[in-house]
């Protein structure tokens, strides 16, 4: 009887990894591919960050915007578009700026007004910087603890590159 129920045992155990190796691997756990903040999964971008994640830490309410800058780079040797940039939440902008000190943006999250098309060219071996606002006063009281806020940017491919701003809110 012991004998039986430990093949029981063993049995299910087999079973339960068997079906978590499948989720992972049909998740694109290994194939390059990124999660959007809005649950869609798109092919990883070309384009590169050194850079993707940044934790502000704890930042007050009281103290206004924050502000991070990520350096996005083309590594190929051909010219690369960014048709898209958009954020996952109104209380974060994002602007591209051009080595020559121009912008463009704001870009925020869709859905919510009008977002315009970057429309940005990365010539090959170039980079561009993505200027990251967070307003921590934009959800009001109801908005201190931790964020987590993200930037996506497509390439014309429809490769996605994604940013991550971090912080706890105080008020």
């Amino acid at each position: 009887m012991e004998s039986k129920t430990i093949s029981t045992i063993a049995v299910v155990l087999i079973v339960f990894v068997g079906l978590f190796i499948w989720g992972y691997a049909g998740k694109g756990g290994t194939t390059g591919s990124v999660q959007g903040a809005d649950g869609t999964t798109n092919a990883a971008s070309i384009l590169i960050a050194l850079e993707t994640l940044y934790d502000f830490g704890t930042i007050s309410m009281k103290n206004g915007n924050v502000t991070k800058e990520f350096v996005v780079t083309n590594p190929t040797d051909t010219d690369i578009s960014v048709s898209t940039l958009v954020t996952s939440c109104m209380c974060t902008s994002a602007f591209i700026v051009s080595p020559q000190g121009s912008i463009k943006g704001p870009f925020r999250m869709p859905g919510m007004g009008y977002v315009p098309p970057a429309n940005e060219l990365i010539k090959a071996g170039d980079s561009r910087t993505v200027r990251v606002v967070y307003d921590p006063n934009a959800h009001g009281p109801a908005g201190v603890g931790e964020i987590n806020r993200f930037v996506i940017l497509t390439d014309s491919s429809g490769g996605t590159l994604q940013l991550e701003i971090k912080a706890l809110v105080t008020p």
